[in-house]
């Protein structure tokens, strides 16, 4: 990736978790902003995020909130093109924390 593209990416990254701890909705209390992957022509930003908890409500509340979300990007963030947003749980976060179950039953599975 440019290092063009990995400047956007933080600062939208940056930018939106600012934003989305100010909105007022109790589902986003717990949600932490991890990764943002723009498209090359600046239309799309798949935003990654963490949970605390059960993801469905937060990822529904943030969909809900995208269009506003985005209004506060272009208005924070002087591009040509102020990307479309789209929401899902880090696979990375979720991947860790499969292992980390894992690694807790074997441990278990050893001390047994």
């Amino acid at each position: 990736m440019s290092e063009r593209m990995l400047r956007v990416n933080s600062i939208l990254r940056h930018v939106l978790a600012e934003e989305i701890e100010r909105l007022s909705d109790a589902r986003l209390e717990m949600v932490t902003v991890t990764g943002v992957d723009t498209s090359p022509d600046l239309r799309h930003a798949m935003v990654y995020i963490d949970v605390l908890g059960d993801s469905g409500p937060a990822l529904d509340a943030l969909g809900r909130a995208a269009r506003r979300l985005q209004a506060r990007l272009g208005a924070q963030v002087t591009m040509k093109y102020t990307p479309r947003l789209e929401f899902a749980v880090d696979p990375g976060v979720v991947i860790g924390d499969r292992i980390e179950n894992l690694l807790k039953e074997l441990r278990k599975d050893e001390e047994e």
